[in-house]
């Protein structure tokens, strides 16, 4: 693939463009490069145009997400508000075997074709691709301050979710975020709330914080999220599904991003013991796993000790699959998004929605294929695919998640009731066959 080189001289005046996907989390990101130098800015516009570029740029039997990316990408550079001949792309890959692995050459193609062929595009990835020039590096120095805002992002989202649909006024939870994001980013700056116990102190203030909000304690509908990483996380690729479910009064869990990171290193390790390898990596790998397991920990401690539902711990979520499916399927998202669904059932979030955009093929297989095993296995879950794609309208799905919300409020008035599980006999000692048919599931 012929690649544009992003020299240091290009560093001093150019802007770096990253997609749209984890607003808390990016705007850590974005703090972080600026720190070491780095003009760099996230897309985040939902705009319908980016999808249409997509659709010009790719062949329509490219993946979704892809689609979107790229699409956001050449959204940019025509839209008036980048100099392109002053920008760079900067895309994040895992490097396994799904198509994001092969974004890259994709979007070189799309912008050649597009007449913008003197655009670098950047790569931080696990597979020992190389940016050409020398002007974009991630050093040793950038990982913690990385790791620290993968695990403060996801503690934001979590106590954000659990908080905004109960506040009696409206905002204070974002506020918060917001507050928390300043102060964190200038710790970073300092080199502050890194490590160890630091962090731990930290979050249980954010976590008492969160706590302190007023909020009403009228029961709402609990909802998970889960499917391919960017259509799950970012609001353009599922249509602005949080909003969508705030608007319908639903509290919102999605799985945090540490877990992923946790999943992405444990594959190495699964792979080791399933066709043996060199021990070397093996050792990094297991390094890695602790340290993420131990920051990931501490969430669960601040949460928990604040009266919120915490994550469970990366060991419990690989024991879920056992029985249904093989940690060895480690393609896209692999056993992790069956393992979440798993996580979110006994977390009490039995309403789920799995995300499906067209052309992820791992994702349908462990996503959409295991949900007969899961509720056999979760007789009470109650999980709805909803496909995403570029024909897709908003209105059907829409139409498709209120239809599995409509059996939510149901459920949860079940368990309001003490007499909803079973017939009521009447003064008369009639069966009120009324109250016996609400009480039955469809």
């Amino acid at each position: 693939m012929r690649s544009v080189p992003f020299t240091p001289e290009m560093r001093k005046e150019y802007t770096i463009l990253i997609p749209n996907m984890l607003p808390i989390h990016w705007n850590f990101v974005v703090r972080i490069f600026s720190f070491y130098g780095y003009n760099v800015e996230f897309i985040d516009s939902t705009d319908r145009a980016i999808i249409d570029e997509g659709l010009r740029s790719v062949h329509n039997d490219t993946c979704y997400p892809a689609l979107l990316v790229i699409g956001q990408y050449l959204y940019a550079l025509r839209c008036g508000k980048y100099d392109p001949h002053k920008v760079a792309m900067l895309y994040f890959q895992t490097g396994g075997g799904c198509r994001a692995s092969n974004y890259i050459c994709l979007m070189r193609k799309a912008l050649d074709r597009a007449g913008f062929d003197y655009v670098p595009i950047l790569s931080i990835n696990f597979s020992g691709w190389k940016n050409e020039g020398g002007g974009f590096k991630i050093t040793l120095p950038m990982l913690p301050r990385a790791m620290s805002a993968l695990a403060y992002g996801d503690l934001l989202m979590l106590l954000r979710n659990q908080t905004a649909p109960y506040e009696i006024h409206k905002g204070d939870s974002d506020k918060l975020v917001e507050k928390w994001t300043e102060y964190l980013c200038e710790e970073f700056n300092h080199g502050r709330q890194l490590y160890g116990s630091s962090i731990k102190k930290t979050m249980d203030k954010i976590a008492a914080e969160f706590e302190a909000i007023e909020r009403d304690t009228k029961p709402r509908v609990k909802v998970g999220i889960v499917g391919e990483i960017y259509i799950k996380y970012s609001a353009l690729g599922n249509n602005n599904l949080e909003r969508f479910l705030a608007s319908e009064d639903c509290e919102v869990m999605v799985p945090g991003l540490l877990d992923f990171m946790l999943y992405c290193v444990q594959g190495g390790i699964e792979a080791y013991d399933l066709y043996g390898g060199e021990k070397m990596p093996l050792y990094v790998r297991r390094i890695a796993r602790r340290y993420l397991e131990g920051v990931k920990s501490k969430i669960i401690s601040a949460a928990s000790a604040h009266g919120f539902t915490p994550p469970s711990s990366f060991t419990h979520l690989t024991k879920l699959v056992d029985g249904i499916i093989s940690r060895g399927c480690d393609m896209g998202e692999g056993w992790l998004l069956t393992a979440e669904m798993a996580e979110l059932y006994e977390l009490g979030y039995e309403n789920i929605i799995c995300v499906q955009p067209f052309g992820c093929l791992p994702n349908h297989i462990v996503g959409k294929g295991m949900i007969r095993k899961l509720r056999e296995k979760y007789p009470r879950s109650n999980i709805v695919p909803i496909d995403y794609d570029p024909g897709a309208t908003a209105v059907n799905q829409e139409n498709r998640i209120k239809l599995m919300l409509a059996v939510a409020r149901e459920h949860l008035a079940q368990m309001q009731s003490p007499l909803s599980s079973q017939s009521r006999t009447d003064a008369s000692g009639q069966t009120d066959n009324a109250d016996a048919c609400v009480g039955s599931d469809r």
